[in-house]
């Protein structure tokens, strides 16, 4: 075998690994990520898995890096043609509000479940989901004060309230959509989006 397509499969077992860890910990918990689970469900020994990641902390935060990649994909990848301003925050958000209509991931928000499992802990894979919430907000932050600065919303909008009730509407969105099964969550999610963003 040569070295390129050791490399290569290398990078592609990884992924593998990966995926299927997100896949679990959007549903359970990145605590529910074990070793001895992983390696039987994959087909791998625990050495052969061990030796992509070392340590299950280090899995845990490679997982976090993967599904920050996810959201950034189906969120405002998809919508970086919107024009600036109000336009781009609505189109960011019925994006945010697909994703978790469409199941991207099985468990839905795989950083609300997250973040409820890790929000009272200390360590790094507490700072690297706070650290993505807080890039995550300071991005919606952007285009908040841009639709202002454009005469979209009014002059003494408060950014950070705005916010609150954005992140706000998707945590129940996620809610009613994981625990109750209501079909009818992404409807309210979007009608309580255009109430937010209708200048009266």
């Amino acid at each position: 075998m040569s070295p390129r397509r050791s490399v290569a499969d290398t990078l592609e077992t990884r992924q593998r690994i990966l995926d299927h860890s997100l896949a679990i910990a959007s549903a359970e918990g990145l605590e529910g990520l074990t070793i001895g689970r992983l390696a039987t469900e994959l087909g791998m020994s625990k050495a052969g898995l061990l030796g992509h990641f070392g340590t299950k902390e280090t899995l845990q935060l490679a997982v976090v890096d993967q599904a920050a990649e996810v959201f950034q994909r189906e969120v405002p990848g998809r919508v970086k043609q919107a024009p600036s301003g109000l336009p781009h925050l609505r189109a960011v958000c019925e994006a945010w509000v697909s994703y978790l209509e469409r199941e991207v991931l099985p468990g839905g928000c795989f950083f609300t479940a997250a973040t409820t499992e890790f929000d009272g802990r200390s360590g790094r894979v507490r700072d690297a989901l706070a650290g993505m919430n807080a890039l995550w907000r300071r991005d919606l932050r952007i285009h908040v004060r841009r639709a202002i600065s454009f005469g979209e919303l009014p002059a003494d909008t408060d950014v950070d309230q705005l916010i609150y009730e954005v992140v706000g509407i998707m945590l129940a969105l996620n809610h009613f959509l994981q625990l109750e099964h209501d079909s009818t969550a992404p409807a309210r999610a979007r009608l309580a989006l255009d109430r937010l963003f209708t200048v009266r």
